[in-house]
């Protein structure tokens, strides 16, 4: 299979999982969350192994957390026929994805989901909006999109009146783990 575009992305996870899916014991599993602001699919910050470093560290000091030694998954991904929202052509397609999703909600008389959290991480309309999407490319018969990528705020501003947050990053959402060219131990976490 020819590969267009590369990436390097990370995975903040246990251990255990990092170990099982390098091995190739398990495959990762898709998130399936109700609030995963890009859809159902295999999340990554890209080019950004300390930022997945510091989820697994925050996600390892929750009560009932399923991580308890904070790893990093790394992956080689293809981005595939992505939904780029760092091209602003893409932008269009979720404006009009949410202006359908706002359509179906009137018609079925169901109130729309709401985005909730002061720094929006549980982004319910998001997700709905692009799931709306996917569900709309499919039954169009248009071609689905492998990954979905998008530049996320987050943090607090560098200096007054920043543009830029401390935790701001790319996000990379695989929905075809067929993208996933292979995964490794990134150096740091492999000794």
């Amino acid at each position: 299979m020819p590969w267009k575009s590369l990436v390097l992305g990370y995975h903040g996870c246990d251990q255990k999982v990092a170990d099982d899916v390098v091995s190739g014991r398990v495959e990762l599993r898709a998130s399936r969350n109700d609030y995963d602001w890009l859809g159902e699919g295999s999340y990554f910050w890209e080019d950004s192994y300390d930022r997945a470093r510091r989820w697994a560290r925050q996600e390892s000091r929750k009560p009932d957390s399923r991580v308890t030694k904070p790893a990093v998954l790394g992956a080689v991904i293809d981005l595939g026929n992505c939904l780029n929202l760092i091209d602003s052509d893409h932008l269009s397609l979720v404006k009009a994805a949410h202006a359908a999703y706002l359509d179906l909600c009137r018609t079925s008389e169901s109130p729309p989901a709401e985005n909730k959290g002061g720094d929006l991480r549980q982004r319910y309309l998001d997700r709905a909006v692009f799931e709306t999407l996917h569900r709309l490319r499919e039954r169009e018969g248009t071609p689905a999109f492998d990954t979905v990528r998008a530049f996320f705020v987050e943090g607090q501003p560098l200096y007054a009146n920043a543009g830029l947050r401390d935790l701001d990053h790319i996000q990379i959402c695989v929905r075809n783990p067929r993208c996933i060219v292979g995964y490794f131990h990134p150096r740091s976490e492999a000794g």
